[in-house]
């Protein structure tokens, strides 16, 4: 029988073999076990084999091993260490659980029973079976890593044996790998592990120890620290533990940076100011010195590659290297000089660049092949091969950063912002180091990249830190503010990340670098600091536009998208949106034919804010990467049409479709000019086969309808005769109509894309959508009404709120039979399991039940009458039970039964099937109006009530639900925490017109008293952020007394005149100051005149004065005394104001 070739049939022979050594005596088998294991340990190390052998031979022979092997015969021990570390490592075996108990168990003896000479090669075997394995090893935990564990020993700072140090962290790191849906380890492991890797990374290299060892070392605790953070969700919360943390990831993030020496402390504090980058200025001269010298030194050629299996000790330790280098034309370079050259203080990496030198010496890393990064046999190798393992060091303290940011809270976080952002140096000064001076000095792009990402990570929500900073008007102070530091910060930034733009030429870092400058964009307040920083970035990233990698074009047309999207419309952007396309571009950036012809013909005549025949350069350039084919690469003309015909890489095309979408959001104005042909490109792209085209282009057009509707808006700022005319609209929502949308709509295998279709299709302008024809009319409500029963959730809920939209559309509003179909669709939707759709649906029943008041004030009972009362009574009830819903789905069903319950005729209320339902509904109201629900849904509720009262159907005075509802809105007057609830409230019982609606007088003077108290309380809170409020809480308090003044009886007078004898000086302040307020704003929305809050507190006194009069001295009482005394006031303050 032919013996079985490859790794596999070797193993299956070596296990015979040592299967027929069992049965030899152990004196005997010494030399054959040793022969055996060399030559196994050999085949490991060999080529990569075709076939690798099965997991069960590999853990038969390694069993097999350990049996064979006594603990005393510490040369084979040591040789069976070895063994277990090669083969596993090399044929990435998962060992199960029986054979490693066996395994872990020879292990942890061999470590307690065997000299120190053998622990290395028995730690490694260790690490490799532990690697993923950690959830098996719980049980040896306990002789790991409880308190005389012998990790922890062997890893300890006192250990004299760098190498056996390493091998322990290195298994320490191995276990703390999570594998996902098992246990991980107990918090006091993590604490032990967390401690130990802290402890080594703090420690300092020693003269004995060599360069490569101690790299090692340091990579193990990095690894672990990792793992730490990303697999058991470690949280850190504690300061020291953080800025311990933080110090050694900044000291190890320049780990051998050639001419760079820092000294950082043990631990970081957050403060706002930069902090302990002190070098000493001898330090200072030597690293700069040295950085003259390796800027030529460190770029010579070498000739000589990696050699195999130089990282194969490692295993799975996965030990990468530095990365490939690649050519920088000089031609680029001076392309992009004009912003930097007078930027104060450049790194020292890029100064040469911009001082026009351009060989490779001036460049540290420009000018080489990718093989100069890589070991040099003319530089002796071994500098070589540090430099690589110091490269690698700083990426795994990047890795490892990256997961701290994650583990921090940003406002944490935020508070070592000086420790790693750069801020611009003070005169005479050193540049602080930072991420920045690794992105512009580290040799390595991949490093260069890896420090990119982590300043992008710490950017990423940034937002509220940075809005603080301000620099647009020049401080003069003895200090500098926050606000400033923070500005310089954002400054400094921009100016080193265009500097690392200009000197970049790895396509991988250099997407890095944009994608950080994106970030950057969309964080940063622009509208608080000095224009000229987003030209700069703006004039500078348009040459990447057409650079060769489509990674970096696609990343450059992100960042472009980040400008005109942060804080639009800003006016800096608005000038660089209307420069002609030439300024500041290359030739070849520019769009490859003219745009014209899709969209150069405004409707209105010529491109808004653009010269005739130049229009917006962006705008072109997006639609000519999305419609226009791509050119032909070939100079020969050779290529066959087909390629020709090819669009641009979809990446690229879709990324143009979003900046486009943006700049219309942002931009409308400006886009409108091409109006219909961005329509077109819309209509193009969803009639392709792409469905992420499609969804783009929906988009596109969803954004265009917006952009119309917000225009046409009643308080909008844009004049009548600059607005997109409505005729215009129409052939746009036409063409649409007749081009590919409804087709979309029915997409059904693609329910993204519905989604967004329904969303587009529902911004139509209402004004446009009634000179559509018939047909197309019935077309849109057709496809809606038929899209709300869909079995998709997404589909459903952007179909119930196009309904819900529709349904204020004067021309559908007032069609009964429109109003009847969309009320039975969005109550089946109500009832849908999936709580976004319910969210959706109880929305648009908001809106459909606003319709029904609206159509009973203009149209009056003969829509009243039409609607029917089984459907009424289903909007009742659905209405009500959908307000015990979830929060998002109540705060709308209580604005629709405010309105179901305003609208109801008598004939409904003496009803006795609508009985049960109203009184239902009464309940649900009131219990929401005093719930510990959200202030959205309770200010919701509040309203709802408001409209309640408004219903003179409904018997208010005295019924018991009148008495809780009144209840309900004093309790929340009184002490809501959220002003615009008690707003909202005051204005509520302010509502019922007659005396008679307030019932009793006990019940109307318990209204009074509650709204003095509220008055008087109108400045508690607790939450700074609601004082804003409080002044118009106190305008709608003082109108709410006076409304119940213009009511009261004699028989409320007692208790209205005991209330002022004791309130009364604590509440005149604010009633004066509500008579003296011009011009302000209530709740509502509207304005109400001095002149009308005098006329409402003069007929105050004269109905008062009346029943005083009445009552002929009996039981006098003070109250139109005490309203003519606060008129006084107010007119002799009126008349010194004019005085």
């Amino acid at each position: 029988m032919e013996p079985e070739p490859g790794p596999a049939g070797s193993l299956r022979r070596c296990l015979a073999r040592l299967g027929a050594l069992r049965a030899r005596p152990h004196g005997s088998r010494r030399t054959e076990l040793h022969l055996l294991f060399d030559q196994l340990i050999s085949e490991s190390c060999g080529p990569q084999p075709a076939a690798a052998p099965g997991p069960q031979d590999v853990c038969a022979v390694l069993v097999q091993a350990c049996q064979l092997v006594p603990l005393d015969q510490e040369h084979l021990v040591s040789k069976v260490g070895q063994l277990i570390h090669h083969l596993l490592n090399r044929y990435q075996v998962m060992v199960d659980e029986q054979n490693l108990n066996f395994l872990l168990s020879y292990c942890i003896s061999a470590l307690r029973q065997c000299s120190s000479w053998t622990h290395v090669e028995i730690l490694q075997a260790l690490a490799a079976l532990v690697y993923n394995n950690g959830p098996k090893c719980q049980k040896y935990l306990p002789d790991l890593l409880g308190k005389a564990g012998l990790l922890l020993q062997l890893s300890d700072p006192a250990q004299p044996e760098v190498e056996l140090r390493r091998a322990a962290v290195r298994s320490m790191a191995n276990l703390c790998l999570s594998v996902p849906g098992q246990p991980y380890l107990d918090e006091s492991y993590r604490t032990v592990c967390f401690q130990t890797f802290l402890s080594v990374l703090q420690s300092s290299k020693t003269t004995d120890v060599d360069d490569i060892t101690f790299c090692m070392l340091l990579q193990s605790a990095l690894k672990g620290v990792q793992s730490l953070l990303n697999g058991g969700k470690m949280k850190l919360m504690q300061t020291d533990q953080i800025g311990a943390l933080l110090a050694v990831l900044k000291k190890c993030m320049f780990h051998g940076l050639p001419g760079l020496s820092i000294e950082v402390p043990t631990a970081l504090y957050p403060a706002p100011l930069p902090q302990y980058d002190k070098r000493s200025p001898v330090k200072q001269e030597q690293a700069e010195a040295a950085t003259s010298k390796q800027t030529g030194s460190r770029r010579k050629k070498c000739k000589g590659k990696q050699k195999k299996g130089e990282f194969g000790e490692e295993g799975r330790e996965g030990a990468e290297d530095a990365g490939n280098e690649s050519v920088l034309g000089a031609d680029v370079l001076k392309l992009q000089l004009g912003d930097v050259q007078g930027s104060p203080c450049p790194e020292p990496r890029v100064s040469d660049v911009c001082a026009g030198k351009d060989s490779p010496s001036s460049q540290p890393w420009k000018g080489l092949s990718s093989s100069e990064s890589e070991y040099s046999d003319a530089e002796g190798g071994i500098q070589s091969k540090v430099r690589s393992y110091q490269a690698n060091v700083r990426q795994g303290a990047l890795a490892c950063f990256l997961s701290t940011i994650k583990s921090i809270e940003k406002k944490v976080l935020y508070g070592y912002w000086s420790a790693f952002v750069p801020d611009a140096p003070g005169i005479g000064s050193p540049q602080s180091v930072s991420l920045m001076t690794i992105a512009l000095k580290d040799p390595s792009p991949k490093t260069r990249a890896c420090a990119l990402q982590v300043l992008s990570a710490f950017l990423e929500g940034s937002k509220q830190f940075l809005s603080v900073a301000e620099d647009a008007n020049d401080h003069k102070r003895a200090f500098t503010p926050f606000s400033v530091t923070i500005a310089s910060s954002i400054r400094e930034l921009h100016r080193c990340l265009l500097l690392a733009l200009v000197a970049e030429s790895s396509s991988q870092t250099l997407t890095q670098i944009i994608k950080c400058l994106a970030n950057l964009v969309s964080n940063a307040p622009y509208s608080r600091l000095k224009p000229g920083l987003l030209t700069r970035v703006w004039n500078q990233i348009k040459p990447y536009i057409s650079h060769k990698d489509v990674n970096v074009r696609v990343s450059s047309l992100t960042l472009l998208g980040a400008m005109v999207s942060a804080q639009a419309p800003l006016a800096e952007v608005q000038l660089l949106l209307q420069q002609p396309s030439s300024s500041g571009l290359s030739g070849s950036c520019e769009p490859r034919r003219t745009a014209a012809g899709w969209a150069g013909q405004s409707p209105q005549g010529g491109a808004a804010g653009c010269a005739p025949g130049q229009p917006c350069w962006l705008l072109r350039l997006c639609v000519s990467l999305v419609v226009l084919p791509r050119e032909d690469p070939c100079s020969d003309g050779a290529a066959l049409p087909s390629l020709c015909g090819a669009y641009e890489p979809c990446p690229l095309r879709l990324e143009a479709l979003q900046v486009l979408a943006l700049l219309v959001k942002g931009y409308f104005p400006m886009a409108q000019s091409y109006f219909l042909g961005l329509g077109e490109v819309a209509c193009r792209c969803m009639e392709e086969m792409d469905p992420s085209i499609q969804l783009h282009g929906a988009k596109l057009l969803e954004e265009l309808g917006t952009g119309v509707l917000q225009q046409h808006k009643p308080d909008s700022p844009t004049a009548p005769e600059q607005r997109v005319p409505v005729s215009v609209v129409v052939t746009f929502w036409t063409m649409m109509l007749n081009g590919p949308l409804p087709g979309t709509l029915q997409n059904s295998p693609h329910a993204t894309l519905q989604t967004s279709a329904c969303d587009a299709l529902s911004s139509i302008l209402p004004e446009a959508f009634s000179l559509l024809q018939g047909d197309q009319q019935i077309l849109c409500v057709t496809l809606l009404l038929g899209l709300n029963h869909s079995e998709n959730p997404l589909v459903k809920a952007a179909a119930a709120r196009a309904l819900g939209v529709y349904i204020l559309f004067p021309c559908l509003r007032q069609d009964v039979m429109f109003v009847a179909d969309t009320a039975n669709a969005i109550l089946n939707s109500l009832h849908d399991k999936s709580p976004n759709v319910r969210a959706k649906a109880a929305w648009s029943l908001g809106n459909l039940t606003d319709t029904l008041i609206i159509n009973m004030e203009t149209l009056g009972q003969s829509f009243q009458e039409e609607l029917s009362d089984l459907l009424l009574l289903k909007l009742l009830r659905s209405a009500t039970e959908a307000s015990k819903d979830r929060d998002k789905v109540k705060s709308n069903a209580v604005r629709a039964l405010g309105n179901v319950l305003h609208f109801l005729q008598p004939c409904h209320v003496a009803n006795p099937r609508f009985r049960e339902a109203v009184e239902e509904s009464l309940q649900a109201l009131i219990a929401t109006v005093g719930s510990e629900a959200t202030m959205k849904v309770r200010w919701n509720a509040c309203y709802a009530l408001g409209n309640v009262f408004k219903n003179p159907a409904l018997p208010l005075g005295e019924t018991p639900w009148a008495t809780q509802a009144f209840s309900a809105l004093s309790s929340v007057v009184k002490s809501c925490k959220n002003f615009k609830v008690r707003i909202k409230s005051a204005m509520a019982l302010s509502i019922p017109s007659t005396r008679e609606r307030y019932g009793s007088t006990e019940q109307f003077c318990q209204i009074w008293s509650a709204l003095v108290v509220a008055l008087q309380r109108s400045e508690d809170t607790e939450d700074f952020l609601e004082f804003k409020y409080s002044s118009s809480l106190r305008s709608q308090i003082c109108r709410a007394l006076l409304h119940l003044l213009q009511l009261a009886r004699g028989t409320d007078l007692p208790l209205i005149g005991g209330s002022l004898r004791e309130h009364g000086q604590a509440i005149k302040p604010y009633v004066l100051h509500y008579l003296r307020s011009s011009g302000e704003e209530s709740e509502a929305g509207a304005h109400s005149d001095p002149g009308e809050r005098e006329r409402g507190l003069q007929g105050a006194i004269d109905h008062l004065s009346g029943i005083e009069r009445e009552l002929q001295g009996k039981a006098r009482v003070r109250v139109s005394l005490f309203l003519e005394d606060v008129l006084a006031h107010h007119t002799n303050a009126t008349e010194l104001a004019e005085a």
